[in-house]
């Protein structure tokens, strides 16, 4: 073959824009070549998809395929779902750079499961429930919807659920999560004074709807005693203020959280639209109650208390310890043990009204503790009088029968 013929071959072999390689060249200046032109090629490749849109999102800390359904579709879809800052990205597939949806969680109301049926047994349905409504989600297992509603409170409180059942690896990963989330909100604003602590003031001064709670607990809480009240106060999730929540029935269970903050002057602030000062906390209170018309009231829950006492003992045959009921009646006092006499006294209820007669006819003769015998003689019992004087009875009557 001629280099003419050669060189036309080289030139049908490349592609547009393709680096060409002298066929000329020995084998081993071809694997130099080679490894050259592939280290060129990596850095643009790199570069390339820093710039691809999905690049350019939050953080990701869990993806999978999730069903969704919004508030104004009639259907579900299955997109590739993506929790990447405090976001829900959807895309069609784990490929696509561009997604179609975004949820942002800033507006997140409560998270709960739905039990209705589905027709893969063993998909697990979720209920998000949003400001501007609802998006039900099926994840497709129990396990991969608790560690979806993990990922989620722990993105939304800034804090690890302990309401679900995880294993320890996992519950290690969400807490890494929640760290990485506040180094990232911190960064986007690097400018803002931190807040001072909360102070929490004196035990009298903050009223009886006050509940130690998250947001998800207070949400539970207000869910599972409707009659003991529809809002309580609870410390902010950024430990410097505090907030209220509220609960009402509208075709469901609607859930509302508003910020209270701690004035430098002294007093509190509701930080709504036309923030409300208050003096007190219990003026926050009052003062939610009032311009609501009393339809949003306390929280009190009255915790129960034990009607009856109750303590546990060991069974000393086996060892086994058993609960037991004290008696609710009172126990049976002892009987008084009789007072002591001196034993060389008679007792008075042993005395006879013949034995007082003999005695006070008798001389006296003095009785001591080193002369027992005297009083014994002195002083017969009744029986033995009674003996005596049977005695002489069947003597005379022996003797008038002789006669």
């Amino acid at each position: 073959m001629t280099a003419t013929a050669l060189s036309h071959r080289e030139k049908a072999c490349q592609s547009p824009g393709s680096v060409s390689l002298s066929l000329s060249l020995p084998l081993s200046s071809l694997g130099a070549r080679a490894a050259t032109l592939m280290a060129a090629v990596v850095p643009v490749r790199q570069r390339c998809g820093s710039l691809s849109p999905r690049a350019q999102l939050p953080p990701c800390y869990y993806e999978g395929y999730l069903e969704k359904r919004g508030p104004k579709e009639k259907a579900s879809r299955r997109l590739w779902t993506c929790l990447c800052g405090n976001s829900l990205y959807f895309f069609n597939n784990a490929k696509d750079t561009h997604y179609m949806e975004k949820l942002d969680l800033g507006g997140f109301v409560s998270l709960k499961d739905d039990s209705s049926r589905d027709k893969n047994l063993e998909a697990a349905r979720l209920i998000l429930r949003m400001k501007d409504g609802e998006t039900k989600l099926t994840a497709p297992n129990l396990e991969s919807r608790e560690l979806w509603k993990g990922f989620l409170y722990s993105i939304v409180d800034l804090n690890v659920p302990s309401c679900l059942t995880l294993l320890p690896g996992q519950l290690q990963m969400l807490k890494e999560v929640v760290d990485k989330e506040r180094s990232r909100r911190r960064a986007r604003n690097p400018a803002r004074a931190p807040p001072s602590p909360l102070s929490v003031p004196l035990v009298g001064e903050i009223p009886p709807c006050f509940r130690p709670v998250s947001r998800t607990e207070a949400e539970v809480l207000l869910e599972r005693h409707p009659d003991c009240g529809n809002m309580l106060l609870r410390p902010g999730r950024d430990g410097c203020s505090l907030a209220v929540t509220t609960r009402q029935d509208l075709n469901g269970s609607v859930f509302r959280h508003y910020r209270v903050t701690q004035r430098d002057q002294g007093g509190y602030v509701i930080d709504v639209e036309n923030p409300i000062p208050c003096a007190t906390l219990h003026e926050v209170i009052d003062a939610l109650v009032e311009r609501t018309a009393g339809t949003l009231q306390p929280f009190l829950l009255e915790e129960p208390y034990e009607e009856n006492i109750t303590y546990v003992s060991a069974n000393d045959e086996n060892g086994e310890r058993i609960l037991h009921t004290a008696p609710t009646s009172p126990l049976p006092k002892a009987p008084a043990l009789p007072p002591k006499q001196d034993r060389w006294c008679s007792s008075p209820l042993s005395r006879s009204p013949v034995a007082d007669r003999r005695s006070r006819t008798s001389s006296p003769v003095p009785a001591s503790p080193t002369n027992p015998m005297k009083r014994l003689v002195l002083s017969p019992s009744p029986l033995s009088q009674t003996l005596n004087e049977e005695l002489k009875m069947t003597l005379e009557k022996r003797r008038a029968s002789q006669e």
